[in-house]
């Protein structure tokens, strides 16, 4: 009776599962991923009381920054894009289109694939990811920023995020009062 080749079958299948499933705990590097659909939140024509402080860097550091971190390389990004950083303001808002569509929802979707493991956020965190990154890009575009340039660098403290009456909370990183 030989039952070592079964057991060594069974530590195989084993070991392959495991490693699929650490590949793709965080994502691929691969542009085949299935994007997920614009969640179609809006910022409130009042504004919002979400600002980077009060919850865009709290939800990115509980959700997101274990794989989207600048301070992450090779893989330790578990698959993360090396241009995917949500560490700071601006790389959050980089790529803005691309969070809503995969961790965001709204009234057109509620967007699920990220993160891929958990914690995951439950769907009224998702909600206000989908509010505070439209009042952020809302604002942006406003003020004639295109947020396509740099390399989303920046402080983890710069901008403030949207307050009720359509101000910033905190100084821009060239030192000017934000606006």
């Amino acid at each position: 009776m030989k039952t070592a080749p079964i057991r060594n079958q069974f530590g195989f299948w084993a070991f392959a599962l495991l490693a699929l499933a650490g590949a793709a705990s965080c994502g691929s590097d691969d542009d085949d991923h299935d994007e997920g659909t614009a969640s179609g939140a809006v910022c409130p024509p009042t504004g919002s009381t979400l600002t980077y402080a009060n919850f865009g860097q709290p939800f990115m550091a509980m959700y997101c920054n274990r794989c989207h971190s600048s301070a992450l390389t090779g893989d330790a990004r578990q698959g993360a894009p090396a241009d995917h950083n949500f560490d700071t303001l601006n790389g959050i808002l980089k790529m803005a289109d691309h969070v809503d569509e995969e961790a965001a929802a709204g009234p057109s979707s509620v967007n699920t694939s990220m993160p891929p493991s958990d914690p995951k956020p439950p769907e009224e965190e998702r909600k206000k990811l989908g509010e505070w990154l439209a009042c952020e890009t809302k604002d942006r575009a406003d003020a004639g920023d295109t947020m396509d340039g740099g390399d989303g660098g920046g402080t983890p403290t710069d901008g403030g995020g949207t307050q009720m009456d359509g101000s910033r909370d905190s100084t821009s990183s060239d030192g000017r009062s934000g606006g």
